[in-house]
């Protein structure tokens, strides 16, 4: 999935609440001595940034040169020691290994079937050192059937403004997000209208739990809340924390 004008306000539209409730939970669940990191997908390298900070040796890497552009431009204003590079998330065969590995803010929800997926989590089996731990979310089937169909966002500053509607999309515990911006010239004197159109996919909890075994993870724990809650019917987005075989 490419991103192209919503990149532009990606960051703006993001709860920082998000980036160090994921930074907690990472932490929590790393060894000391395990700090050679993949983020995945890293997007505009916010979290990248905090997980650098917080002395983890950091690979940011993502498959969008706009989000690199900003995760880059984050680095270099927060004068962080990180590495970034453009990569698919189902081929990290140029990539080295890693003690862990993140994916955060359902990004491989954005893989278009199971076996995306799967290719994705064995991609990453095979690129975690021994012990190695990987790191992700997706949103719920209730997030894609129930919350999302239907759902507006309206965001506008001087500058810009951004209208976001999402529908049930046609394959199962799929959603379709159509976004339009509207960007002002230097003069703001008119502006100019973009469209996007994002899909996501997610699967119920047996199928991740299923392909992640395929892929050569063992000791598996699924959780809501960052890893604070336990996953009900009304659960709108699954954590994740895998250990390698």
């Amino acid at each position: 999935m490419i991103y192209s004008i919503f990149a532009q306000v990606y960051d703006e539209l993001m709860d920082p609440e998000i980036y160090d409730n994921w930074l907690n939970l990472v932490n929590k669940v790393a060894d000391k001595q395990e700090n050679k990191l993949l983020d995945l997908a890293c997007g505009a390298g916010r979290l990248a940034v905090m997980l650098a900070q917080s002395g983890y040796q950091v690979t940011g890497a993502d498959l969008s040169e706009e989000m690199l552009a900003l995760a880059e431009a984050r680095t270099r204003k927060e004068e962080a020691d990180l590495s970034l590079v453009q990569a698919n998330m189902t081929d990290l065969s140029e990539l080295e290994n890693f003690d862990i590995v993140t994916c955060g803010l359902d990004s491989l929800c954005y893989l278009a079937d199971e076996e995306e997926v799967l290719r994705t989590f064995q991609e990453v089996s095979e690129h975690l050192n021994e012990k190695g731990i990987f790191v992700f979310d997706v949103i719920s089937p209730y997030q894609t059937d129930i919350v999302y169909p239907g759902y507006m966002y309206n965001y506008t500053t001087k500058e810009q403004a951004f209208l976001w509607e999402s529908f049930a999309g046609e394959t199962l515990h799929s959603v379709i997000h159509d976004l339009t911006f509207f960007i002002a010239d230097k003069n703001k004197a008119s502006y100019q209208r973009y469209e996007e159109t994002h899909y996501e996919r997610t699967y119920e909890l047996d199928v991740y739990l299923k392909l992640l075994s395929q892929a050569g993870f063992d000791k598996i724990e699924a959780t809501a809340d960052y890893g604070n809650g336990k996953i009900d019917k009304e659960t709108t987005r699954f954590f994740f924390v895998c250990h390698k075989r």
